[in-house]
């Protein structure tokens, strides 16, 4: 018997009897006899074609010109590890996948992409399971259950190989750390809505990505309801980009939204937008319910921490635009320590945005989620004692600002829901005029806040004790509009003594604003309600300011008249500061009048007060007029010195203002006594510090009126 036993291998197989053609192992024979084993070598595994994962890149993808050139620097700084992050909506997929693809010849052995799900309504993708996506679409057979060895295999397979990897909505460090390559031919990218500030230890570059400009977006928009239909209403276009906060999501949901709309307005949309200042905005920026802003950023909203999620909602609640740690603990009823800590878990988590030293502010859209979510998760009391708390912060404040600025003005008792327990943020004069200044637009909201809510008190004293910001700075149209507010709460109030204190101060904003009319009638309802409650300081008060408003007028006897009224009242009472504001006033009618004798005196006598009172700003004032009549009686070294001396009063606690008084009397001065170049500098000062202060006395001293 001839056996034959034959092992046919290869693609085409073996010929054997009849031209059949076999393939794999094949036996041939007439007759077997025990037992028969056929070895086969093992066939070698094909070698997988390079992936090329990456995600498509819309049609509509917009500018980033910046964003782009800025990852090829971090590219070009040799990094290998990258990660972009950025707030829900922002774009950051999209623009990743564009960078990457446009260097797919530098990695010829394949781009992977993996989502891991850091903020879907699943558990965020483990990195074991990425790993084992990668090995197997590398070719790399059965893979190990352990994952140090999984994570050892990885490395060892990309050791030498020039790959580019994609990891999309990372959540944290620990998810990126065990995917990183094993050598330095490839490259990794992150896509995060936090910033992931832990990848510094892998030497990770970082890219934040910011919202589209304006001319942007209304390029986005324009690819998704053509360019003709924006031409026609292009400021209406770039109302509606705004709207959306220059994310990139939220104009192609209203692009879309406009585009199954033909017939509908550009305007038309905006208006509805802009009518819909809490959640109903996020609705609408909604397709088939289906993608929307909302959604994305409430899964940014569920993973914080239970204090981060509180503060963010806080935050969503306040009347203002930016905010600091302080402003953040003191609403909250919560150490600065914590404040911190959780607002640097916000930022991390691109919910909220830092804007510079100690100050940070929430996007348009970001702020309308976090009031929506305070409106659903948080009691009404719970939202009532923040606002509340904000208030008593920004009154506990700036009172103590009041307190080092105008110490001896007298200051009405300050009542609070929830006294804050915060030190103040400053502790010298000018840090406190300066504080004041910066947080103006926030106290202005704090107190039509109050107001609003029926916080009476609350709103009046907080105008009150923004009275040296008013004085020195004259904000003219804050300080009139705030006083309207605390002369209406302090009668809702029914507190007459704090109704005649807005009376008063308000009336010296009217008048220096000009409204001089308007001004007079506040001080006259301001002595009458004095004389009824037989008040005599606040009777001199309400009388020195209608003799400043009289004088303002040319009405010089009756402001005499008031004055020397005011002047006799103060000193029956023992108000001996009230008689030498009185007495300033009436040395500037001396002085306009020619009586120059008469002006020196009333100013001497009122300086000395004001020395005498501990009152170094209202010194300074008598003392600056007292220099420039001391200039008119030919004593010209001496007034110039004296005028100096109250400039660096005034320089020294930041009264702009009257540091541009100042520097006018001296431009004045020089130019009388034929000092033509230092007149001009002096003047040019002025001029200059008015523009910032008292528009009208810019236009005065420029000569535009």
């Amino acid at each position: 018997m001839n056996d034959r036993i034959a092992d046919a291998q290869g693609p085409h197989g073996n010929e054997i009897g009849g031209g059949a053609r076999l393939y794999g192992p094949t036996v041939q024979a007439r007759e077997v006899h025990g037992g028969i084993h056929v070895h086969s070598a093992p066939a070698a595994p094909a070698r997988p074609a390079r992936p090329r994962q990456l995600l498509p890149v819309p049609a509509n993808f917009t500018d980033r010109k910046g964003d782009l050139a800025a990852l090829d620097d971090l590219r070009a700084d040799g990094l290998s590890l990258i990660v972009v992050s950025g707030p829900a909506g922002i774009g950051k997929t999209t623009l990743v996948s564009k960078w990457l693809r446009s260097l797919s010849s530098e990695f010829p052995d394949g781009q992977l992409y993996a989502d891991l799900r850091g903020h879907s309504a699943d558990e965020p993708v483990r990195p074991v399971e990425i790993l084992g996506q990668f090995l197997r679409t590398m070719g790399a057979g059965p893979t190990p259950v352990d994952p140090v060895e999984l994570a050892s295999l990885w490395r060892s397979l990309t050791a030498d190989r020039r790959i580019a990897i994609m990891l999309d909505n990372s959540f944290t460090a620990a998810q990126i750390r065990p995917l990183l390559l094993g050598g330095p031919g490839g490259l990794v990218v992150v896509t995060s809505r936090r910033r992931l500030t832990g990848l510094r230890m892998q030497g990770a570059g970082f890219h934040q990505l910011e919202a589209l400009g304006p001319s942007a977006g209304v390029e986005l928009l324009t690819r998704g309801i053509g360019a003709e239909r924006v031409a026609e209403e292009l400021p209406s276009a770039h109302r509606l980009v705004a709207l959306c906060a220059g994310l990139p999501l939220a104009v192609c949901l209203a692009s879309a939204r406009l585009a199954t709309r033909p017939r509908q307005s550009v305007g038309a949309f905006a208006d509805a937008l802009d009518r819909n200042t809490g959640g109903g905005r996020l609705a609408a920026l909604e397709v088939e319910g289906e993608t929307s802003v909302r959604k994305a950023l409430d899964a940014s909203y569920a993973v914080l921490s239970g204090g981060a999620a509180r503060l963010y909602r806080t935050l969503g609640l306040l009347p203002v635009h930016t905010f600091d740690a302080m402003i953040a603990a003191a609403t909250c009823g919560e150490s600065l320590e914590w404040a911190e800590r959780r607002l640097d878990e916000l930022v991390e988590a691109n919910l909220v945005e830092d804007v510079g030293p100690d100050t940070c502010r929430l996007h348009d859209l970001l702020r309308i989620h976090a009031h929506d979510r305070a409106m659903e998760d948080d009691t009404d009391a719970a939202r009532e004692e923040a606002l509340r708390r904000f208030c008593d912060w920004c009154l506990r404040t700036a009172t103590a600002a009041q307190e080092l600025l105008t110490p001896v003005q007298f200051t009405l008792p300050r009542i609070y829901a929830y006294p804050p327990r915060l030190p103040p943020p400053f502790a010298d004069e000018v840090a406190a005029l300066g504080w004041l200044d910066s947080r103006r637009t926030q106290l202005l909201d704090a107190v039509r806040l109050a107001a609003g809510r029926g916080w009476y008190d609350t709103a009046w004293m907080l105008v009150d004790a923004l009275w040296p910001l008013f004085l020195r700075l004259r904000h003219y149209a804050d300080w009139i509009e705030a006083h309207e507010i605390g002369l209406s709460a302090a009668r809702q109030a029914g507190n007459r003594t704090a109704e005649r204190q807005m009376l008063n101060s308000g009336a010296i904003g009217l008048s220096a604003a000009g409204r001089t009319g308007e001004a007079i009638a506040w001080y006259q309802d301001s002595l009458l309600a004095a004389r009824e409650a037989a008040d005599p300081r606040d009777e001199g008060q309400a009388l020195l300011g209608l003799g400043a408003c009289h004088r303002e007028a040319g009405r010089y006897d009756e402001a005499e008249t008031h004055l020397r009224r005011a002047i006799s009242v103060w000193e029956d009472c023992g108000y001996p500061r009230g008689a030498a504001l009185a007495r300033t006033t009436l040395g500037e009618i001396a002085l306009a009048t020619g009586a120059v004798d008469e002006a020196v005196e009333c100013f001497a006598r009122a300086h000395a007060a004001m020395v005498a009172a501990n009152d170094p700003h209202d010194a300074a004032r008598a003392l600056v007029f007292l220099g420039r009549a001391d200039v008119r009686t030919g004593a010209y070294e001496q007034g110039v010195a004296r005028m100096n001396e109250a400039l660096a009063v005034f320089t020294g606690s930041g009264a702009v203002f009257w540091q541009a008084r100042t520097l006018e009397m001296l431009g004045v001065s020089a130019a009388e006594h034929g000092c033509g170049t230092a007149a001009d500098g002096f003047l040019a000062r002025a001029l200059a510090l008015f523009e910032t202060t008292s528009p009208a006395d810019a236009r005065r001293l420029g000569g535009g009126g």
